[in-house]
């Protein structure tokens, strides 16, 4: 039997590695020539999203493993799935692969502040946890970075093959991506062992925090003035977490698996929340150049 782990793992690999086909080195050096939307987007998800979920978290009277699962999931940004949407959409796919880089680093040290100060404010208590340097580096750059590198310059090298491969990578990648889903799910609930009155207990403050990251992500690119390639990027990027360290983080780490349910609730819906949402503003965003 393949471990489920290994796995899923291979398949991300595979569903980056067809991301950085679709992307030349000049898109990617762009993002940081042109560092507006980068900066913006990193403000957001690194200060605004905590924010909003502490602010569920003071509004609201729920249980107090629900306000941790919140804030450690808004503290956890957007990993595969936010660059995969991404790239479907059109946005800017550079922008998420490098955001998503820069994010998991940043959060080596982001997490533990955010999680300790919560859980002093929660719980009055402190916990001296960090995130495993070696292991995480390890996860993301095996992960995001290395394959998404290797496919830009597999892209720069063999450039008609890579364009004769990109017209199959949009469909296959939607299978593999719908497989990963199925797993993590079968998985999740067999580790979680979460149950019905659980997921109805979740579920309205994790749709809350999902619409309000979006709402986040959007205004702020919006505001910022960053185009409709950009604000499709910043806005997935606002609200498709990284579960995966979320469980991490819960389930690991801090050895509270009760913490991890709600990234497991938020992981049912937000893939199709997301697709929903940029369905929606690409609409908006046809209906706005065809009047001009």
């Amino acid at each position: 039997m393949i471990d489920i782990d290994i796995l899923i793992a291979a398949v991300l690999i595979l569903i980056m590695f067809g991301i950085g086909i679709s992307l030349s080195i000049e898109e990617v050096k762009e993002v940081f020539s042109k560092p507006k939307a980068l900066l913006i987007s990193l403000t957001s998800q690194m200060l605004l999203l905590p924010l909003i979920a502490f602010g569920i978290c003071i509004l609201f009277d729920i249980p107090l493993y629900i306000k941790m699962g919140l804030i450690i999931l808004a503290a956890s940004p957007g990993g595969t799935t936010s660059g995969f949407i991404t790239f479907i959409f059109k946005g800017n796919t550079a922008l998420s692969i490098v955001l998503t880089t820069i994010n998991s680093i940043l959060t080596l040290i982001s997490i533990p502040i955010i999680i300790n100060l919560s859980l002093f404010y929660f719980y009055g208590e402190n916990s001296n946890f960090r995130l495993p340097i070696g292991e995480t580096m390890r996860d993301i750059f095996m992960l995001t970075a290395i394959p998404a590198f290797l496919g830009v310059t597999f892209r720069h090298y063999k450039n008609q093959a890579a364009i004769k491969i990109s017209k199959f990578t949009k469909p296959i990648s939607t299978i593999l991506l719908a497989i990963v889903f199925t797993l993590k799910f079968v998985g999740g609930k067999e580790d979680g062992a979460i149950h019905q009155h659980e997921i109805l207990e979740i579920l309205p403050y994790a749709l809350l925090l999902n619409i309000l990251c979006f709402a986040t992500g959007y205004l702020v690119s919006k505001l910022s003035n960053l185009g409709p390639k950009n604000q499709i990027t910043v806005s997935v990027e606002s609200a498709v977490h990284n579960t995966t360290i979320a469980f991490l983080v819960s389930g690991t780490l801090l050895d509270k698996p009760e913490f991890g349910k709600v990234a497991l609730v938020y992981a049912m819906f937000s893939f199709w929340t997301a697709l929903l949402f940029c369905y929606i503003l690409n609409k908006i965003n046809i209906s706005a150049l065809n009047k001009h």
